[in-house]
């Protein structure tokens, strides 16, 4: 009784006790004008163009000219002309997720598109541009998260509540590896948000990649490439407001977003046209600092809640990892992991550059023997990929260098350690095991003595 008294509650005070109205004055491309609202919008407010009473179409408060209102909408503009009344909506864009939303996928507006039927309401309304907890209040990020993969799980060990960066270019192979992430974590809960994404690979990620057993403990939430840029921006704050929900339920969720870089994009396109100033590579100031907001979202919570470990893949344009968004991303998370088109290119996947890539909680996080094993390993690689090129051409003499001469007997099976097939689990404990076995080295299995 008391659970369908929340869920009423819940129904019932979003709906006002009355409506302002306004009506649309200028529509130029995707940007509408309305006027007649008084003192009743602000930067982010919702208001539904109703040009009929079956035709709604929500729409969003970007900015403010000469005493009208622009706003840009979640749809298309069909139907849509001068004197359109506009409703504006009482209160702030919110969701109420519940633990039933596991398996389900669903848009930037928290609708279901998966076909299964309507999606069960919540109790507590999560507001989509939720603020952080307090920093004070945060708690220290956990234990080490196994994400079951071999590469992250060794050299970037990764803890529960922190945030990483997946930097790739195109055709990469990001978005495989946060689907492996996401089906063999030993979090309870995955939250995948695909921002952007390419409409036609949605289907053949939710089964071919993700998976059945994976799709059950996760919600998916999904805007296309060819959605308008607030459905694209929303569907990023979406995915955090119902990360935040599981996080509140005292779970430890894995956030997976796909990508940062189009949010970044769908910002731009939106501050553009509210006529904000182009600054670097043409992004507006509003877009670093809507990045912080979301990123700083993630991460552990409060006393008694759970955590947000949270992966944000950023697509490196031209494969420049020094490009604005990838070097603002990197100056807000907890470290990140660096994909490279030449290890792609030599079939080698994940292609994870384990050099260039860092975690900021190691070696915090990692036992004396396992420090010394990344150490060993990282020293071996790096020293085999200096002497490469004379390696290659027989212009190095076996002998000449006893860590050379290592480097070349260990370097084979250290490529084939960090190559993994997305069928393929590997845990904590495998994979160091493993490693150990390539360097010749004793390990002692974490647990072993309990």
């Amino acid at each position: 009784m008391e659970r369908l008294t929340e869920k009423a509650l819940a129904a019932i005070n979003p709906i006002p006790d009355h409506e302002v109205y306004g009506r649309v004055t200028k529509v130029l491309g995707l940007l509408v004008e309305i006027a007649g609202f008084g003192q009743d919008l602000s930067i982010g407010s919702i208001v539904h163009l109703r040009p009929k009473s079956d035709i709604d179409v929500p729409c969003e408060v970007v900015g403010f000219k000469d005493e009208r209102a622009l706003l840009m909408p979640f749809g298309t503009l069909e139907g849509i002309g001068l004197g359109c009344p506009a409703i504006i909506q009482a209160t702030p864009p919110s969701i109420c997720p519940d633990e039933r939303w596991l398996g389900r996928v669903i848009n930037a507006l928290g609708q279901p598109i998966d076909g299964k039927g309507p999606l069960i309401q919540g109790g507590k309304p999560i507001p989509l541009k939720n603020t952080p907890p307090p920093p004070h209040a945060r708690q220290r990020i956990g234990k080490k998260l196994d994400l079951g993969v071999r590469a992250v799980n060794s050299f970037l060990s990764t803890c529960e509540g922190q945030r990483m960066g997946i930097f790739a270019g195109s055709g990469v192979g990001k978005s495989v590896v946060l689907s492996m992430m996401a089906r063999y974590t030993e979090a309870d809960v995955s939250v995948i948000g695909l921002v952007g994404e390419r409409g036609r690979e949605v289907q053949e990620f939710l089964e071919d990649d993700l998976g059945e057993l994976g799709l059950a403990r996760s919600v998916v939430i999904v805007a296309t490439g060819d959605e308008p840029a607030l459905m694209r921006r929303q569907a990023a704050y979406t995915t955090l407001a119902v990360a935040e929900y599981f996080r509140g339920q005292n779970k430890q969720v894995l956030c997976l977003m796909d990508s940062v870089t189009r949010f970044a994009m769908a910002q731009r396109e939106i501050g553009l046209s509210a006529g904000e100033p182009p600054t670097s590579k043409g992004y507006p100031p509003t877009t670093f600092g809507e990045l912080s907001r979301l990123l700083e979202r993630a991460g552990p919570g409060k006393k008694g809640e759970g955590s947000i470990t949270a992966l944000f893949s950023v697509l490196v344009e031209g494969d420049d990892h020094n490009e604005p968004i990838s070097d603002a991303v990197r100056g807000i998370i907890d470290g990140h992991i660096v994909m490279d088109r030449k290890i792609a290119d030599r079939g080698r996947y994940p292609a994870i550059d384990v050099l260039r890539s860092v975690s900021r909680s190691m070696p915090n996080c990692l036992n004396e023997q396992q420090n010394m094993l990344i150490t060993l390993a990282k020293k071996l690689i790096s020293r085999y990929e200096d002497m490469e090129e004379l390696i290659k051409l027989g212009a190095y003499r076996k002998g000449s260098d006893p860590e050379v001469d290592e480097a070349i007997l260990r370097y084979p099976n250290l490529e084939a350690f960090l190559r993994q097939d997305k069928e393929e689990y590997s845990s904590i404990n495998d994979s160091f095991e493993m490693l150990a076995q390539i360097l010749g080295m004793p390990y002692e299995r974490e647990g072993a003595k309990a």
